[in-house]
């Protein structure tokens, strides 16, 4: 088997398909200063059509909804997310969200050519032409992360592809996509971040191409979207003066502002990341992962406990929302939303934004010390790590143990006083939720999944940790 083959499925995938400040409604025109107007709204109640909270990009403009609605997570049609599944993506219910969000005041949608097994930008592209062009911004990536994809004609090709699929003449927000990953070139070699950079964007040209469809108006917004090494971060920066980025994607909520490196040792804390971008340089920023692959709507009892007591009419997840909102510098946060539910609940938390206090970001640094205090796997659920040579489902047997975490089901000793109820519960959730042959005893340690991954988990050593875990369990020996 060539590695080659496994860290280029993202490439190869994408290649088949190519052959923030502050205004409006809600917020403070001239200061960038937050209204305090408007509350949280119970689960029940009518969100409103008009409330939404926009953010004036200070290059354009253009007013922008602080919600994102970000597609990577589309439904399908046997209800399931077209990230993980090969089944028709559900195009009348993506037509329905995307009606019901811009309804609703959210205007800015994103995607990328590797989203959804390669589909999302298509069904991104006929759910959003039905309306007019001026009423939604278009956010789209240059996702060439296999060697295959390295060349300036591929790339330019996946960037001409996008326009074509999305059914637009320019775009809106153009992003270098995973910017500080590690890769794989032609003959197997592991690059590292910088290299990968340069591969992918300087040696080829491509970046120099994008700046000049920036310049021809094609381009609205060029920036980037990071993950993993901060060399690369700082570089980019470095070099503001000359490519002008315009905004850039970082990972931000509230556990990742002080506790990214605690949560995973080598990601950057949010807390850096947006001082370099807004303090010092008033680059606006776009928020992925706001509830940390949902586990920030998921909880352990007593972070769900200390929420519930201080806003009981409010969703676990809004506070993240709130949270994240209450940055001046955040111009959208994208939000993977699959179901109405989640669209909806999201709204509610913007339409319009109760801003949190002095004492509620206080407050909410203790939630965030006390998430830290148990040991989950750093999974987001991207899916990137997929899919396994042997057929293991990654993304499933972390987010199983996750699970097991939060509610409290993980024993940690026989003596444990709830020790038979966890037991039964993650050997038998475990066996419903992963198929025998795709459980993490199978994984041989060939680490073809680790370089893909932009948590910069070890892969195969915590599989090995969840399945000597299991073990134990079933041996009666822990």
């Amino acid at each position: 088997m060539q590695p080659i083959n496994r860290r280029d499925f993202l490439g190869i995938a994408a290649a088949a398909t190519a052959a923030t400040a502050l205004t409006t409604v809600g917020c403070n025109n001239s200061d960038n200063t937050i209204s305090t107007r408007g509350g949280s709204a119970s689960a029940s109640s009518e969100i409103p059509t008009d409330k939404m909270t926009m953010r004036r990009n200070p290059k354009t403009g253009d007013q922008v909804s602080v919600l994102g609605y970000g597609m990577m997570r589309l439904p399908t049609t046997s209800k399931t997310s077209a990230r993980e599944s090969d089944d028709e993506i559900d195009q009348e219910t993506v037509n329905e969200l995307c009606d019901y969000a811009i309804a609703h005041g959210l205007n800015l949608f994103d995607t990328s050519p590797a989203y959804c097994k390669g589909r999302s930008e298509h069904a991104m592209g006929i759910a959003l032409s039905r309306h007019k062009r001026s009423e939604y911004f278009v956010s789209t990536k240059l996702s060439n992360f296999g060697s295959q994809t390295w060349s300036r004609e591929a790339s330019i090709a996946m960037y001409r592809n996008s326009m074509k699929e999305l059914q637009v003449d320019y775009i809106d927000y153009l992003l270098l996509h995973g910017i500080g990953m590690t890769a794989w070139d032609g003959n197997g070699k592991e690059l590292t971040g910088m290299e990968s950079f340069e591969n992918r964007y300087i040696n080829n040209g491509v970046l120099d191409f994008l700046m000049a469809e920036r310049e021809a108006g094609r381009i609205k917004n060029l920036g980037f979207s990071y993950h993993g090494d901060i060399k690369v971060f700082d570089y980019l920066l470095s070099q503001h003066d000359k490519h002008h980025w315009d905004f850039a994607l970082i990972q931000m909520n509230y556990v990742d502002w002080k506790w990214a490196n605690q949560v995973n040792p080598r990601n950057t804390n949010a807390e850096y990341l947006y001082a370099e971008l807004w303090e010092k340089r008033q680059i606006p920023v776009f928020v992925m992962e706001p509830l940390l692959g949902g586990r920030l709507a998921r909880l352990p009892q007593h972070p769900t406990e200390m929420l519930k007591a201080k806003r009981p009419e409010s969703s676990i997840a809004s506070w993240s929302f709130r949270w994240i909102a209450s940055h001046p510098g955040v111009l959208s946060i994208l939000s993977g939303m699959t179901y109405m539910e989640h669209l909806q609940d999201n709204l509610r938390s913007l339409c319009p934004l109760d801003p949190l206090t002095d004492d509620d970001f206080t407050f909410m640094q203790h939630v965030a010390d006390e998430f830290v205090k148990f040991p989950l796997v750093p999974c987001t659920g991207c899916q990137y790590c997929m899919p396994c040579p042997y057929g293991i489902d990654i993304p499933t047997a972390f987010s199983h143990y996750n699970r097991c975490v939060n509610e409290g089901n993980i024993a940690v000793s026989r003596m444990d006083a709830n020790f038979f109820e966890a037991r039964q519960r993650f050997l038998i959730g475990y066996d419903r939720l992963v198929e025998r042959k795709r459980q993490a005893a199978h994984c041989i340690g060939c680490g073809q999944c680790k370089p893909h991954c932009p948590q910069n988990i070890d892969i195969p050593a915590r599989l090995n940790d969840i399945n000597d875990y299991m073990e134990k369990l079933k041996q009666w020996t822990l």
